[in-house]
C-alpha cells in the first residue's frame, strides 16, 4: 500500500475545485494526467438554466450564473484554487463569477505570458465566429494570433477524434506556424493529450491546450473563497 504523502512529507497535497460544464468529460480525464503529483481535483457540474450543451450566449451565461451555487457546494473543502473549466465562457461575457474563480481562458493567457509567448497559432472546435472572438480576446491580452483554424462545431466536442485535430492543424498555413511561438488547442471539452504530443513532435514548437493551462494554473493560485480553514 502506498505511503500517505501527508505523513511522509514526500508530496504537497493541494485541493482544487473545478467548476465543470455539465456535458464535459475530457477535463476529468486529462487534468489528473496533467496536474502535479499530490493535487486532488474536486468537481462540481454546472447546469445552465437553458439546459443546453451547444455553445451560445445562453450556455455561457448559464454556466457563469450557476458558478455561485457550485462554489457554495464546495465551501467546506480545503480548496487552494477554484477554476471554471470552460475556455469560451472566459471571453464571451456574462454574469460575474464568484471572487477568486479563474476561467480556462484566464489560465491560458497567464500561461502564455509566463512562458513569454507573444504569438500563437490557434486551433479550436468552435464555430468560426467564436474562434474569431477568441483571437480578438487574445490580441487584447497582447498575444498575436498568426493563424486561426476551427472545426465550426457548436456541440459534440467529446466526440472529436485525434485525427480530426491533426487534420485541422495540418490546415494551418506553414508561414503562420513559422511565425508562432506556440500552438494553442483551445477548449476544455475535446481530448487533446495524444494530438498535442504528436503536434509538438511534428512542429517543434510548444503546444498548449486549455486543460494543460488549467493544470498549470492550479499550481500557483491562492486559496479560493469559501475554502475551509
Amino acid at each position: 500500500m502506498p505511503a500517505d504523502p501527508a505523513v511522509t512529507g514526500r508530496a504537497v497535497r493541494r485541493h482544487v475545485g473545478v467548476l465543470l460544464p455539465w456535458a464535459n468529460v475530457a477535463v476529468e480525464e486529462e487534468l489528473p494526467q496533467l496536474g502535479e503529483p499530490g493535487v486532488v481535483f474536486h468537481y462540481a457540474r454546472l447546469v445552465p438554466a437553458s439546459r443546453t450543451t451547444a455553445v451560445d450566449d445562453s450556455f455561457w451565461h448559464g454556466l457563469r450564473a450557476a458558478a455561485t451555487g457550485a462554489v457554495d457546494s464546495m465551501r467546506h473543502l480545503p480548496l487552494d484554487a477554484t477554476v471554471l473549466a470552460c475556455t469560451s465562457a472566459g471571453f464571451t461575457g456574462g454574469p460575474e463569477l464568484p471572487p477568486g474563480v479563474i476561467t480556462a481562458f484566464d489560465s491560458l493567457t497567464t500561461t502564455l505570458h509566463q512562458r513569454h509567448v507573444a504569438s500563437v497559432a490557434l486551433a479550436t472546435p468552435y464555430p468560426e465566429q467564436v474562434a474569431q472572438t477568441e483571437a480578438e480576446a487574445l490580441a487584447a491580452h497582447g498575444i498575436e494570433v498568426t493563424a486561426n483554424a476551427s472545426l465550426g462545431l457548436d456541440d459534440g466536442y467529446p466526440h472529436i477524434t485525434t485525427a480530426q485535430i491533426l487534420t485541422l492543424c495540418d490546415g494551418l498555413p506553414p508561414a503562420a506556424l513559422a511565425e508562432a511561438d506556440a500552438l494553442v488547442l483551445s477548449c476544455t471539452g475535446w481530448r487533446t493529450l495524444t494530438a498535442a504530443a504528436a503536434l509538438q513532435a511534428r512542429l517543434r514548437i510548444p503546444v498548449i491546450s486549455s486543460n494543460l493551462a488549467l493544470a498549470l494554473a492550479t499550481h500557483t493560485h491562492s486559496p479560493a473563497p469559501g475554502a475551509a480553514p
